[in-house]
């Protein structure tokens, strides 16, 4: 039953990152591809009925997590307080920023907005890929289960590493890479014209930086963290994940619209399913002491609560994915743009 529920948090994050991630992406590029107020209002559009739905999945994942895992909740979100609360911020003025931006016709007003949307869109895909590296890094758990991180120490991802720390920082920037080019193919599949040639191009530039950005995470993952290597060595089976991963790469070089769109998803659930798989049964390892990392049976609630919980959660995630896919079919197509000049990018 445990593993069970570690798949459901892992398939819960993943759905996150994919359809939030388009729009983080979107966020990220907005200033640098939208020229006129009009595309940039086209961006907005392009996520405007979706964008507060994949946020749900966040929230999921969050009371999935709290539900199955307790004590993987209790020390991640008390370990993790300062950046938590620093996500938390960015989620709101990010929200606020959509919201309030066209409710005054003015140019510094919008452009005030449009700045603190981009900025807090980036910040976000920087923060969340800052959080993957320190689970798959490890963090110094004492035989409480409790840990402290500074910001930052010496940038080094020993036992003395905080937050950030050259590992760390290449995870942060790789998830901005990779949120960047999902949320171009989204721009170029939803709208038109000039920004939709724009959008192609930043895609096809920022592929090649998905590139190294995914070799550089994989290898030194796998130099860093020694257990990914026993989990796939153990399980060889589980390298259908990476291969995955790696058909969404090539594919998204080569295809356009849906097609790329798919292939990029397909990255990111092969690149997310890996690292869940090769940390597995970790839910937070101790780079410490491994005899005191958080597993997934010293962590979970009891098999009757998981139980009953699985029972209320199968209609609830039905109701679920029938409301996105609802919502995707009626907003299925482009948006509407009036016609701008072409430029280069």
């Amino acid at each position: 039953m445990e593993t069970l529920w570690f798949a459901i948090v892992a398939l819960m994050i993943a759905a996150y990152v994919v359809l939030d991630g388009f729009d983080l992406g979107a966020g990220a590029l907005h200033l640098w591809l939208a020229k006129t107020d009009a595309e940039r209002k086209a961006v907005l559009a392009s996520i405007g009925p979706v964008w507060d739905g994949n946020e749900v999945c966040l929230l999921a994942a969050g009371g999935t997590l709290f539900f199955a895992f307790p004590g993987l909740y209790a020390s991640s979100f008390s370990g993790f307080y300062l950046p938590l609360m620093m996500v938390l911020w960015l989620l709101i003025l990010r929200g606020i920023a959509i919201e309030f931006r066209n409710h005054i016709a003015s140019p510094p007003w919008q452009a005030f907005w449009d700045t603190v949307f981009s900025g807090a869109s980036m910040l976000l895909a920087i923060f969340f890929g800052a959080a993957l590296g320190n689970v798959v890094r490890g963090v110094p758990l004492d035989a409480d289960g409790s840990f402290f991180l500074p910001l930052w120490t010496n940038f080094s991802p020993g036992r003395d590493a905080g937050i950030l720390d050259w590992y760390t920082v290449l995870v942060a920037v790789a998830a901005l890479l990779f949120l960047a080019h999902h949320g171009s193919l989204w721009i170029a599949l939803k709208t038109g014209g000039a920004l939709e040639e724009r959008a192609r191009r930043a895609a096809a530039r920022l592929w090649w930086g998905v590139l190294l950005a995914a070799i550089a995470v994989t290898l030194s993952s796998f130099g860093l963290q020694p257990h990914l290597a026993e989990s796939f060595a153990t399980r060889p089976w589980g390298y259908l994940f990476p291969a995955l991963a790696a058909a969404g790469l090539l594919l998204m070089r080569f295809w356009k619209g849906r097609a790329a769109f798919g292939a990029s998803c397909m990255l990111i659930a092969g690149m997310l399913a890996s690292a869940a798989f090769g940390m597995y049964p970790y839910v937070l390892p101790s780079n410490a002491d491994p005899a005191q990392s958080l597993t997934i049976q010293n962590t979970a609630a009891s098999k009757y609560g998981l139980g009953v919980g699985l029972v209320w959660f199968i209609p609830g995630i039905t109701l679920a994915a029938a409301y996105f896919i609802y919502t995707y079919r009626s907003f299925a197509g482009k948006i509407p743009q009036a016609d701008a000049p072409r430029d280069n990018f």
